[in-house]
Parts: C-alpha cells; structure tokens; sequence
C-alpha cells in the first residue's frame, strides 16, 4: 500500500513554510508517534492550488475559555504542539463563543511559529451585520485578512455570497466557502454548490456518519471544491463505540496506532477531502490527530476492511 502522488505534491513555498517546520519540530514530541522517515500527507485546493496538510484543527467548544484563565495558557500549548507537527488549518466561527478571540491570542503568542491558513465564518443575517461581524473577528484574530471566510450553516448565504465575491476581487480573503453540520441541510447544500461558484464546502463526515459519501463528496470533486471535514470523531462518541475494543493489527499496513488515527485515516483517504479538522483541548492528543497525517494511508480495499470492523463492534 502506498500513499498516492497527488496525496504528496508540496509546493515549493509550502514546503518551506510548513515542512521544514514541522520535521524539525519531531523530535521535541516525546514518544514516536510515528516513525521519523514518514512523510507528511498534503492535498491540494483545486480553485488555487494551495497546498494543505490534510489534518488541519477545529475550535468548537474547546477553544471557548476565558482569555485570563490559566485555560488559555493550555490551549496556547494545544496551539504550539499543532503547529509544530505541521499543521496549518485552523477553524472557528463567531458562533464558537470565545473561541476566536482565544485563537488570537495563542497567534501572538507564537509569532511565526507555523504557516497558519486561517479559516472563519460569518454567522449573522444581514450584509452590514456579516461585515461587521468578519471586521470583528480580523481584529480578534489580528491578522490582515483570512484565507478562507465561510458562510456557517449557510445563514443568509446569498447575502453574504456578493460580500464575499467582492472582497475576494480585492484580495481581503483568499477562499469562500459555505458550511453545514446538519445532514437536514444536504439537498440545500446541494442546490447551491450547483448554482454558485465556491472553493470550499464543509459538513460532516466520520466512520458513522458516512451519507456524504454518496452525493455529497462526489460532487465536491466534480465541482473541484476544497472539502473541509467537520466532527470527524462525532464529538467523541466514536471512541465510545470502540472503548474497550483492540485496535486491529492490519491498522499498523497504513501507520495507524491508535483509534484517533484510525478514524482521521479513514476520513482523509477519500480522495475528495481537503482536510479534517478535529478539536482538542489536550496536547496530547493533538499529537495523536497530528500524527494521521504522515505516513501511508488506506486504499478502497483497506477503507471497505476498516468499515465492516467498525460496524461489526
């Protein structure tokens, strides 16, 4: 088994930014989570060309913590330990309460310390709210302009959409997107993607929730959309259904090992996802999830394998 090319390209800039600055970094993570020859898995968005790893990090609910606690000291730590290991995508939302303004905050902390591609959201009816509401979390943030700005849960998406295009034309954003968590959504999502024009679609999509797969993921690729991945672990009711269960022996095939990278391997094998975004509130598993992105991942046959296990606990 071998990881395909297309799984590998890296540019140039890419590959200074973020390669060199994560396999230097290996060695400061105590225990091999994987083993140091194994290169780092990165796809590529079709609209741009930019290139991703495919383990980026989501922030609801776990980056929600007042800026003064020693919480925020943790999730600056969370941050580091992402960044170190290569990792680029971080997403949040106005909706994730504190979250964003946390995200900046561990981003001063850390001044260059990775190739962040940031990713947001605006979450409000209205044009002037949803400018307002963008301007405020730039500020949050305290960057110059994200790279990816998403319409949540497709709130007042056509609205927004002619706020988006322009400020694209004048370079504030690099990517649009639109995003749903709720598979209620789908045949809206559907309808839209088909209409309009966009870089990026994020949903669901884990070992359980896997409805995606048959319109969904095939469309994004037809369209040639970056697909982000939300709630890859079904907020953690996937180790539930496992606990207590051994990890197969075959996962070690595609360097897997441990569940965490079971679950995120499956996801990131699709070959129209982008990247999947788990959230943490520990370093350690954030080294776990970071982890899934090196090395080999499962082809069709191992991905049929890893599903009939799963529903068979």
């Amino acid at each position: 088994m071998s990881t395909p090319e297309s799984l590998r390209h890296i540019t140039r800039r890419h590959f200074l930014k973020i390669a060199g600055a994560s396999t230097a970094s290996l060695a400061l993570l105590p225990g091999p989570l994987w083993p140091a020859e194994k290169e780092a898995i990165f796809r590529v968005v079709p609209s741009t060309r930019t290139t991703l790893p495919v383990i980026g990090m989501g922030s609801w609910l776990t980056f929600d913590v007042h800026i003064r606690s020693p919480m925020a000291g943790k999730r600056v730590e969370v941050l580091r330990t992402f960044f170190n290991s290569g990792g680029a995508l971080i997403d949040s939302s106005p909706m994730y309460g504190l979250s964003e303004e946390v995200i900046g905050y561990g981003l001063r902390q850390l001044p260059g310390d990775g190739a962040l591609f940031s990713a947001t959201k605006v979450w409000t009816r209205g044009q002037q709210r949803g400018i307002r509401q963008m301007g405020s979390s730039l500020e949050l943030w305290g960057i110059e302009l994200f790279d990816l700005m998403q319409i949540h849960n497709m709130v007042d998406w056509e609205d927004h959409l002619q706020t988006l295009r322009a400020w694209k034309a004048d370079n504030r954003i690099g990517h649009i997107g639109m995003t749903t968590s709720h598979g209620r959504r789908h045949d809206k999502l559907e309808r839209a993607l088909k209409s309009e024009k966009f870089d990026f679609v994020q949903f669901t999509y884990n070992m359980a929730d896997r409805q995606v797969e048959r319109r969904l993921l095939p469309l994004a690729a037809d369209l040639g959309l970056g697909v982000i991945i939300n709630r890859p672990f079904r907020g953690g009711r996937l180790f539930s259904h496992v606990r207590g269960q051994p990890l197969p022996d075959w996962a070690a095939e595609f360097d897997c090992r441990n569940w965490a990278q079971f679950f995120l391997k499956f996801i990131v094998s699709h070959p129209a996802v982008t990247c999947a975004i788990p959230a943490t509130r520990q370093v350690g598993h954030m080294r776990e999830n970071m982890a899934a992105g090196y090395g080999l991942l499962p082809d069709e046959k191992m991905r049929q394998r890893m599903i009939t296990y799963f529903d068979n606990i």
